[in-house]
């Protein structure tokens, strides 16, 4: 018996048939289609409609070859897969990378790097040119992941300033907040509250975010005693670790800046166990403002806020002009932090 044939009606829409439908040309339809630009608000309207009434799918294949890009963006996080989905801070940031690249029509593809054993594995993805540019956060200075991205020369923006400069010797572009101004902010309203032993929970000094909260720290309290910072890891458990450690060192503290929201909701707790009310014997401030933490504290935390989608966006767009027109090389962009007041200072 012979094969039936397949009915027209339910063939793959073309681009021609999207060019006839919003009654432009088919370069004027490949040009919208495939995110180019110099075509009028009117008529990309009306191809995106086209596109939209017929179902039109982009052969992807084909655009590839087109426009010598694959479509997707890798995201790399070096930090254990454990931390990445328990840290709220992550999903934010994911979440602007995420909705900004949705404009852009491009795949976003996660890759974790949980230690210098994964660097191969990110070493043959890149090499293999599965994707048009990275993004990276949360690096550490004392491994090599961003000289493995540079290797290759792949567009990339930063998550924070990278502790190792880029090999090309221009310019590394990344997007951070002010981490030591933020710092500084907070540190003077611990002060202005009358608080005399202002004790600093740090992050890992591996990160430049953490760094640059020390140094925030110090530039308020230069003469500030040694015992008066601990160190944490950015999670909830080193934070309260450290805010044991603090109160065995030095019981008479009466105001902490925690260089994190989680560190900060895990001194909180660590001082409710030691009988320490929060704020009357000791003042808490966190850094981050992540409301699934900030505002469901008891008390509610008062914090540096910075805005993790809003970087996660700008990111996305840094990259973005690097790979259409060449710029994007500039260096950091720097986003201001503000102080958010509530119950715990």
């Amino acid at each position: 018996m012979p094969r039936s044939t397949p009915d027209a009606s339910h063939a793959r829409p073309t681009l021609e048939a999207v060019a006839a439908r919003a009654g432009v040309s088919r370069a004027t339809a490949s040009r919208v289609v495939n995110g180019g630009a110099g075509v009028r608000q009117p008529l990309v309207d009306q191809v995106r409609k086209a596109v939209d009434e017929l179902g039109y799918v982009p052969n992807h294949a084909a655009r590839t070859l087109v426009t010598r890009r694959n479509g997707a963006v890798a995201v790399i996080i070096d930090e254990p897969e454990i931390r990445i989905f328990s840290d709220p801070f992550f999903s934010q940031h994911i979440r602007g990378i995420s909705r900004e690249l949705v404009l852009y029509d491009v795949q976003l593809v996660l890759l974790l790097v949980e230690g210098s054993g994964d660097f191969d594995r990110v070493t043959r993805y890149l090499a293999g040119g599965h994707v048009d540019g990275v993004l990276a956060f949360s690096l550490h200075t004392d491994d090599e992941l961003s000289s493995v991205i540079s290797r290759f020369r792949v567009p990339t923006v930063y998550g924070g300033r990278p502790g190792r400069p880029g090999t090309s010797g221009l310019p590394v572009p990344y997007v951070d907040c002010d981490n030591r101004g933020g710092a500084r902010e907070a540190v003077r309203h611990l002060a202005s509250l009358g608080r005399r032993h202002i004790a600093h929970i740090a992050g890992p000094r591996d990160q430049t975010s953490a760094l640059d909260r020390i140094e925030g720290y110090f530039d308020v309290l230069p003469d500030g005693d040694p015992a008066l910072v601990a160190d944490g890891d950015f999670t909830a458990q080193g934070g309260a670790r450290a805010m044991a450690g603090l109160l065995a060192r030095r019981p008479d503290l009466d105001g902490v800046f925690a260089a994190n929201d989680l560190m900060a909701s895990g001194a909180l707790r660590v001082l409710r166990e030691h009988g320490r009310r929060v704020p009357q014997d000791v003042a808490l401030v966190g850094f981050d403002d992540l409301e699934s933490v900030a505002e469901t504290t008891d008390p509610p935390l008062t914090t540096v806020r910075q805005d993790v989608v809003s970087m996660g966006r700008l990111m996305v767009r840094l990259l973005m002009d690097r790979l259409n027109d060449g710029t994007g090389d500039a260096g950091p962009v720097i986003m201001p932090t503000e102080l958010i007041r509530r119950a715990s200072a």
